[in-house]
C-alpha cells in the first residue's frame, strides 16, 4: 500500500485507463461495501460556472451559524487537501491516506477513477467527523458524476452553458439534462440561471422535484450598498455584499439563501450568521486580487460563459492597461474565451500548459491568429515566461490578469508564493 498522500495520488492516477469515466455502476458497488450512508443533510451543487462560489458561501454561512460543515470541491489549486474541508479546515494527509486505504481494500477488482476515489474518501471523512451538513460540488455534469451517489436534500444548479462538450453534449439542452440529474423526487431543486432551460423544468416535473427559479421564486434586490433576498418562505433584508468580487455573486448568494430556506427547519441560520458568512467568505482563483502594484487578478475562467463574467468584472473596474496571461486546456473553447475577453485586453501573453490535456502556446497562438484580436499578442512559451514578461512590462497603474485554467492560476500562485487558506 502507498504510504504518503503523494504516493496515494500517484497510485490513484494509474488505476483507471481514463481520467474521466462517467457512470455510477462501479462506484455504487464500492459505496455499498463501505456502507457510506450519511445521516446529515446533503447539499449538491452543480452548474457550468459559479459552483465554487456557491459552495464557499454555503460553507462560510453555515460555519458562522455554528454547524460543523463538510465541504468537498474540485479541482484543487496547490494541494489536494483543499478539496476536503471539515469545519473550514483542510483534511490532513493522514486522514486522506486512511480513507484511501479503506477504499482500496473495499474495491477489490472494481476500477475507480481518481475523482471517484476522492468522492468516496471525502464522504468517509465527513461521516467519521460526524459533520452536521455536507456540501458536495459536482465534478462534471451531474447525472453520472460520482457526487450523485449521494441523494441531495437540496440541489443547486448555478448556471447552464456550453462546456465539456465531449462528455455532456454540444447543446445547452443536452448539458442541462445532465445537470438536472442531481434533482431528487420530493426535494427542492434550485436554479440560479435566469434563463432556465426547459429541460430543467421538464425533468423536475417528471421526477416530482420542486424547482425554485431565480427571478420568480427567489432572488436579490440591490439598493444603496446593500441588498435584500426574497424567497418562497420569506426574505432577508439589509444584507452586505459578498466578499467574493464579481457581477454575478448576488445571484449566487441568493441561491445560497434559497437553499438555506429549504433547510431552515433542520438547520436554522440567524441573520447575524448570514451577514458574517457573506463578509468572511473566501475563494481562491475566482476574480482574486493580489495586493500591490501593478494589480494582479487571478481567475480560473476557462469557458466563454466564465470569460464573459470576467470581462464584465474588468469593464466595471477603473480603466487600466490590461495584460492577460492566457494558458488553456486544448479541449476547451479557446476561441470563445478570447472573443469574450478581447475588448478588455491590451496585451495577450500566450503560454502553454504542461499537462496531458494542456494546449501548447503554439496551439493557442494558432487559434488566436484566426481571430480579429484587438490587442498585441506575444508568444511566451511558458507561464513562467509570461509572468516575467508581464512583470517587466506592466507599469504600477496597469493590471495583470492570469486566466484560462486552474493550471494557469495554480502556477502563477506558486511562482508568486500566494497561499490558499
Amino acid at each position: 500500500m502507498p504510504k504518503s498522500l503523494a504516493d496515494w495520488l500517484t497510485h490513484l492516477e494509474s488505476l483507471h485507463p481514463k481520467t474521466i469515466a462517467l457512470g455510477l455502476e462501479r462506484v455504487v458497488q464500492v459505496k455499498q461495501r463501505l456502507d457510506l450512508a450519511p445521516d446529515f443533510p446533503v447539499i449538491v451543487v452543480g452548474g457550468t460556472n459559479g459552483k465554487g462560489s456557491v459552495c464557499a458561501m454555503l460553507e462560510s454561512i453555515l460555519h458562522a451559524a455554528g454547524y460543523k460543515v463538510g465541504c468537498y470541491t474540485s479541482p484543487h489549486l496547490l494541494r489536494y487537501n483543499e478539496r476536503v474541508r471539515i469545519a473550514k479546515q483542510q483534511a490532513s494527509d493522514a486522514e486522506l491516506c486512511a480513507s484511501f486505504e479503506a477504499i482500496e481494500q473495499a474495491r477489490g477488482d472494481t476500477e475507480l477513477t481518481y475523482f471517484e476515489f476522492g468522492t468516496l474518501a471525502a464522504m468517509q471523512c465527513f461521516i467519521a467527523h460526524k459533520v452536521d451538513v455536507a456540501i458536495l460540488e459536482v465534478g462534471l455534469g451531474g447525472r453520472l458524476d460520482a457526487v450523485n451517489l449521494f441523494d441531495a436534500d437540496v440541489a443547486i444548479v448555478t448556471s447552464v452553458d456550453i462546456d465539456h462538450t465531449d462528455y455532456l453534449g454540444d447543446t445547452r439542452e443536452q448539458i442541462a439534462f445532465e445537470k438536472a440529474g442531481i434533482f431528487r423526487q420530493g426535494k427542492v431543486a434550485i436554479c440560479a440561471d435566469s434563463d432556465v432551460p426547459p429541460v430543467l423544468r421538464a425533468h423536475a416535473q417528471q421526477i416530482g422535484a420542486e424547482l425554485w427559479c431565480i427571478g420568480a421564486d427567489f432572488g436579490p434586490r440591490a439598493h444603496q450598498g446593500q441588498w435584500d433576498h426574497f424567497g418562497k418562505v420569506g426574505g432577508r433584508s439589509a444584507l452586505p455584499y459578498p466578499a467574493l468580487r464579481g457581477a454575478f455573486q448576488l445571484q449566487n448568494a441568493s441561491a445560497v439563501l434559497a437553499a438555506l430556506d429549504v433547510l431552515k427547519d433542520r438547520m436554522p441560520v440567524s441573520m447575524e450568521a448570514v451577514r458574517r458568512g457573506l463578509v468572511e467568505v473566501e475563494l481562491a482563483g475566482r476574480f482574486q486580487f493580489i495586493p500591490g502594484k501593478p494589480q494582479w487578478i487571478l481567475d480560473v475562467a476557462h469557458n466563454p460563459h466564465a470569460a464573459r463574467s470576467l470581462a464584465k468584472n474588468l469593464a466595471d473596474m477603473p480603466p487600466a492597461r490590461t495584460f492577460a496571461i492566457l494558458a488553456m486546456l486544448k479541449d476547451k473553447d479557446m476561441a470563445g474565451v478570447v472573443r469574450a475577453l478581447d475588448a478588455q485586453v491590451d496585451v495577450w501573453l500566450v503560454a502553454g500548459i504542461d499537462a496531458p490535456r494542456g494546449a501548447t502556446s503554439a496551439e493557442l497562438l494558432q487559434v488566436m491568429l484566426g481571430l480579429p484580436v484587438r490587442g498585441e499578442v506575444v508568444d511566451c512559451g511558458s507561464i513562467e515566461n509570461a509572468l516575467n514578461e508581464a512583470s517587466n512590462r506592466a507599469g504600477e497603474n496597469d493590471r495583470i490578469a492570469a486566466l484560462g485554467s486552474f493550471y494557469t492560476v495554480a502556477e502563477v500562485m506558486q511562482l508568486r508564493k500566494v497561499r490558499v487558506n
